[in-house]
C-alpha cells in the first residue's frame, strides 16, 4: 500500500458499513469499561487517561487507514457508452 492510496482514502460501501460496525462495538464496550472502572477505582483521571482514550487510540488506527479489508467489494460503474444507449 502506497502512501498516496492511504491518503486518498477509497473503500467500499460495505467497507464503510464495516468500519461503522467495529467503531460502533468498540466504542460502546470502551464507555461501558470506563464506566466500570471509574465506578471500581472512584478515579476519572485513571478512566480517561487509560482506559478509554487508549480505546479510542487503537480504535482509530484501525478503522481511519484504507485497509484492504475496507476495499474487498469495489463498485463497479457503468461505461459512458452504456449510460447513452440507456438513455435513448
Amino acid at each position: 500500500m502506497t502512501i498516496q492510496e492511504l491518503v486518498e482514502g477509497r473503500i467500499d460501501f460495505k467497507g464503510q458499513k464495516t468500519a461503522d460496525d467495529i467503531a460502533r462495538v468498540v466504542l460502546i464496550t470502551s464507555t461501558f469499561l470506563s464506566f466500570v472502572i471509574v465506578f471500581a477505582f472512584s478515579s476519572l483521571m485513571i478512566t480517561m487517561s487509560s482506559t478509554f482514550v487508549l480505546c479510542t487510540v487503537a480504535l482509530s488506527l484501525v478503522v481511519l487507514p484504507p485497509w484492504p479489508m475496507f476495499n474487498r467489494h469495489p463498485v463497479t460503474w457503468l461505461s459512458e457508452s452504456v449510460q447513452e444507449q440507456s438513455q435513448k
